[in-house]
């Protein structure tokens, strides 16, 4: 099987920390949702926290306030965490951070001591989301809120410190996802103008039908299997059908075109590999400045799991220089 065949030895160890929550390749549990939610959070907490850590990137000099934020229509209004380097005066840039969870799992207090170590690493002003969740809060609530709180810290940015004109969005796994259904959303409605998008790993198409889609069912780890009841219980019975919004599933989309240089950041070994590979093409066709790595031996979410190895430095230290570029971007070269 590619998978143990191509697997970095560095990384294995990691795959305990997916057996532990209970992902060994079989559909997610729906029914008993709560339950493995409180489980699968505390573990995968632990797992963000040590990744934080071993950036040594946390530290005290980063203040965060939350604050309820106007929300969309259905939702008066949506939580967001701000994060702000406090030993840096002025206006700053923004990145707005969506965590992953397939979904249907994740909160901002999972991916804190990573904003902590964005903002302070980048100098910059984060700004996470706390998005509703699937399957109770089904598409289109999610990029709703995600898309609400992007809209508030562009209109409020003079306020919150920030640079309205370098702005970066981002997330991992259904962030990852949900940054590029953001994007989309700015684009076609008009709304802030970004100066790129981090899709790292990310969830961009419920069908399911890429090779790597299909190559790792029954994994450790996130596999087919897993990922097909995520869409699920986001989409209900329109999963894989024509039905599904490129807002849901931004692979849907027609159009790439006038969308933000974007960095997108995929494990050799992950289910998501070829939907991320075919954005990215698609991406450079639509004339979008694209960057993609495609890491050896690496499958979904590594670095989370092993940190410590090889391949995640590195991804981690890439994708962070590219944040970098982004977010200090000549003006006059932005996206609007």
């Amino acid at each position: 099987m590619v998978f143990q065949t191509n697997l970095d030895r560095e990384l294995a160890p990691g795959l305990e920390g997916y057996r532990a929550m209970g992902f060994t390749g079989g559909p997610f549990d729906l029914e008993n949702l709560l339950a493995v939610r409180a489980q699968i959070q505390a573990l995968l907490r632990a797992q963000i926290e040590q990744l934080a850590r071993s950036q040594a990137a946390a530290t005290e000099r980063v203040s965060t306030e939350d604050r309820r934020v106007p929300g969309p229509k259905d939702a008066p209004e949506v939580l967001v965490r701000i994060y702000r380097p406090t030993d840096r005066a002025g206006t700053l840039p923004g990145l707005y951070w969506m965590h992953g969870g397939g979904m249907i799992l994740g909160s901002v207090a999972q991916d804190d001591l990573t904003c902590r170590a964005f903002a302070e690493q980048l100098s910059c002003v984060v700004v996470s989301v706390e998005y509703r969740l699937a399957p109770e809060h089904p598409h289109p609530a999610p990029v709703e809120d995600c898309y609400a709180g992007l809209k508030w810290m562009a209109e409020q940015a003079a306020e919150i410190g920030v640079d309205p004109v370098r702005i970066v969005v981002a997330g991992g796994s259904a962030g990852g996802g949900l940054a590029a259904a953001t994007a989309l959303v700015a684009r076609d409605r008009g709304g802030p103008a970004l100066a790129g998008q981090i899709l790292i790993y990310p969830m961009l198409d419920d069908r399911n039908n890429t090779p790597s889609s299909q190559e790792f069912a029954g994994i450790v780890g996130w596999s087919r299997e897993a990922n097909l009841s995520c869409w699920t219980a986001l989409l209900g019975d329109k999963v894989g059908t024509a039905e599904v919004s490129p807002y849901a599933a931004p692979a849907r989309a027609t159009d790439l075109s006038n969308l933000p240089p974007t960095l997108i950041q995929v494990g050799e070994l992950d289910v998501l590999r070829d939907e991320s590979i075919d954005y990215a093409a698609r991406l450079l066709q639509a004339g979008v400045s694209t960057e993609l790595h495609v890491y050896p031996g690496a499958y979904h979410a590594w670095a989370v799991f092993a940190p410590k190895a090889a391949v995640s430095q590195r991804m981690v230290a890439e994708r962070m220089a590219v944040m970098e570029r982004f977010l200090r971007a000549d003006q006059e070269l932005l996206v609007r």
